[in-house]
């Protein structure tokens, strides 16, 4: 009761925000999980954390809607027809994402915007405007900047007047990724994003031929980029993710064989069984997938939920067990040091594709990895497989090292580049960084100047601005701005290195 008193009381939440944080108290309230006692026990040490999914998951944490079949069909139980106009479109797609939960409580993915509204754009007149007020829209209500929208590969004008929007408004929602394909995507319309990113920390960069053959390859037409950075099918999503923390893990073995023959398989076992509950009570209990509209109107599709199996701290394991030179900064700069923390990926991946979720059949039943971004309480622990802020190399260097990690996070991994505020002068240069780490083997990063009001935190994104007021006291519109002020303070995100 003392958390939900504190949460009333709280003079920097606003309405909405307390809200949402009060429906986190109450299912804080419950315990119905039978999670086994080697799991409790590593939550309890901050080994496995449940990322405040709830002590009954009643929705699936991330949703990928079919946003193009609903474009097509409407929906009969929003009483909305297909769209005919610009305007018609953009009242649809609002409409809808107020109906599309998520662990935020708001949509983590609005769709491929730019080809959602190219059909309608040609005989609008006032689509600059339209799409403009769509954006703000977006950005004034779903204020979470884990909401995500896409965009590419291919240029159209709706994505242009997006990019010029983006830089003017220098809004911090919604999150946005351009699905790059140095093949298909123009050079001029890949330049507008990165002059676009270098001003607003968006769009990021996925290597779209990559995600598209990997996804094709496990049945899958379409993929999305939600939340932070996250690989999922169109159509599906996540039940859950739960992540490991290697970097306390590292804490519990007495030295790197220890960690490797006892430690890492007992926490991944005890991580996997635990996502087995949580799993089994939102298929079975919670009555998601029965009762929304969503799946009856195909939207969305059982068979395509997946789960997400998360890591974190991988730098910091690596420095705390690596051969002679434990405790000391070697990961990202020491060859063996990364083939260390590659053979400790491979053995969490060679787990967790052994095993096979109840009920779940994307994937073939199979959880993904996901390197996850970290969280504002954690505390020397960088996120996923990152270099840690501080020990940074050379940008070139940098890609190359972290390449490698890549191919086991389809449903998620990446790196963030801070900018010297020149580099607007120069985005050719930009792009031909972006083109040479996806030939190295990099699938996703985002990059940001130094200089911009919006930032980016890890994986979502905050406005300087609103930090300001928050830090006087004030109420703000993002609730991810208290997020984004812990991360500051805790992650050192401000303190990336600056390329030039």
């Amino acid at each position: 009761m003392h958390s939900i008193l504190d949460t009333i009381c709280d003079r920097e939440l606003s309405y909405q925000q307390k809200v949402h944080a009060l429906a986190r108290d109450a299912e804080a309230t419950l315990d119905v999980l039978p999670i086994p006692d080697a799991a409790r026990e590593l939550l309890s040490r901050g080994v496995i954390c449940d990322l405040f999914e709830g002590h009954a998951p009643w929705r699936p944490r991330y949703i990928i809607p079919d946003y193009e079949r609903f474009m097509q069909q409407g929906s009969e139980f929003l009483r909305i027809s297909p769209p005919r106009t610009l305007l018609d479109a953009t009242h649809a797609l609002l409409a809808l994402y107020h109906h599309v939960p998520s662990i935020t409580n708001f949509p983590v993915w609005i769709g491929d915007i730019d080809a959602l509204l190219e059909p309608f754009v040609a005989a609008e007149p006032r689509a600059e405007e339209i799409i403009g007020h769509f954006l703000d829209h977006i950005d004034r209500t779903l204020n979470d900047s884990f909401c995500h929208a896409n965009l590419g590969p291919a240029a159209s004008e709706a994505g242009r007047i997006i990019l010029r929007h983006q830089r003017t408004a220098s809004n911090a929602v919604p999150n946005m990724t351009l699905k790059y394909d140095p093949d298909t995507t123009p050079e001029d319309f890949a330049l507008e994003a990165v002059l676009t990113s270098l001003s607003t920390a968006k769009p990021s960069f996925a290597h779209h031929p990559r995600f598209a053959g990997e996804f094709s390859s496990a049945g899958y037409e379409r993929y999305a980029i939600a939340s932070c950075y996250n690989g999922l099918p169109v159509r599906g999503g996540s039940t859950t993710l739960v992540r490991l923390n290697l970097a306390r893990l590292a804490e519990t073995a007495r030295d790197r064989d220890d960690l490797m023959t006892r430690a890492l398989p007992d926490a991944v076992a005890a991580m996997l069984a635990l996502m087995d509950v949580r799993v089994d009570f939102l298929v079975t209990r919670s009555g998601f997938f029965e009762s929304s509209f969503l799946l009856r109107e195909g939207l969305l599709e059982f068979s395509r939920f997946t789960g997400m199996f998360g890591i974190v701290g991988l730098a910091e394991c690596v420095n705390r067990h690596f051969g002679n030179n434990a405790g000391g900064t070697v990961f990202g700069h020491d060859d063996a040091a990364d083939a260390f923390g590659l053979e400790i990926i491979r053995r969490i991946d060679a787990a967790v594709r052994a095993h096979r979720a109840p009920h779940l059949e994307a994937f073939g039943g199979r959880y993904q990895l996901h390197a996850q971004v970290g969280i504002d309480s954690d505390v020397g622990v960088s996120p996923g497989c990152r270099i840690p802020i501080g020990d940074e190399p050379e940008l070139m260097e940098h890609l190359v090292r972290s390449a490698p990690f890549h191919a086991y996070f389809p449903s998620g991994i990446g790196d963030v580049f801070a900018f010297e505020p020149t580099a607007k002068n120069n985005p050719q240069q930009i792009l031909d960084v972006i083109r040479g780490a996806f030939a190295s083997g990099v699938r996703y990063l985002s990059l940001y100047a130094s200089d911009a009001d919006v930032v980016r935190i890890t994986g979502y994104l905050v406005k300087r601005s609103e930090l300001a007021r928050l830090n006087r006291g004030e109420a703000v519109l993002q609730d991810t701005t208290a997020l984004g002020r812990g991360a500051i303070n805790n992650l050192r995100v401000l303190d990336r290195k600056l390329r030039s």
